[in-house]
C-alpha cells in the first residue's frame, strides 16, 4: 500500500523537528569523533561498532521523515459511505463532516483522523491509522540509538583503556 504524503503547517511542530534533527546531527556528529573513532584508531573497538552506530542513526533519521509525512489517515471531503454502515457514522462538531465513531477531529491539523492516537509535535503530525506503526518504529529505532550511545558513553568513561593521544 502506497502511503500519501501529508504536510501539516505548525510552527511548534516544525521548531520541534528542528530541535530533533539538530541533536541527531549534533549526535551523529560527535559521538564519532570523540568516542568511536579515537577508540577504533588504537583498537579498542571494531569497524562494526561504528558501522552499528551509523545504522542506527540512519535508520532513525530516516523513521522520523517516514513519520512526520505520512498521511494519518485523513478523512476525504465527501467519503462514500455504505448504506449498511451509517449507523457507524457520526457528525464532527468543528468541521461539519461525517467521520467513523472512532475518528477524532485535530485541532492542529484542522481535520477529521481515522482512529486518531495524539497530535505529535516531535513529528509535527497526527498519529492515527495509516501511519501508527511508523510512529511506534520511530520510537523502537529512536530507544536503540539511544540506548547504544548512553552504552557508548559508558564504556567510554569506565570500561575502555583511556586514549594515548590527547583528543579534543
Amino acid at each position: 500500500m502506497r502511503q500519501r504524503i501529508h504536510f501539516v503547517v505548525d510552527p511548534q511542530g516544525w521548531c520541534c523537528m528542528g530541535l530533533i534533527i539538530f541533536v541527531w546531527l549534533y549526535n551523529t556528529v560527535f559521538i564519532p569523533k570523540v568516542i568511536l573513532f579515537p577508540h577504533y584508531e588504537e583498537g579498542n573497538i571494531s569497524i562494526v561498532a561504528v558501522l552499528c552506530y551509523y545504522f542506527c542513526s540512519l535508520f532513525c533519521i530516516a523513521s522520523l521523515f517516514r513519520a512526520s509525512v505520512a498521511d494519518p489517515g485523513k478523512l476525504p471531503e465527501n467519503p462514500k459511505i455504505p448504506i449498511t454502515e451509517r449507523e457507524h457514522w457520526e457528525l464532527c462538531n468543528k468541521c461539519n463532516m461525517m467521520r467513523p465513531k472512532r475518528s477524532h477531529h485535530c485541532s492542529r491539523c484542522g481535520h477529521c483522523v481515522r482512529r486518531m492516537d495524539h497530535h505529535c509535535p516531535w513529528i509535527n503530525n497526527c498519529v492515527g491509522e495509516d501511519n501508527h506503526w511508523l510512529f511506534l518504529q520511530l520510537c523502537f529505532y529512536t530507544q536503540i540509538l539511544s540506548s547504544y550511545t548512553l552504552i557508548l558513553d559508558f564504556c567510554h568513561y569506565y570500561y575502555f583503556l583511556p586514549l594515548k593521544k590527547e583528543n579534543w
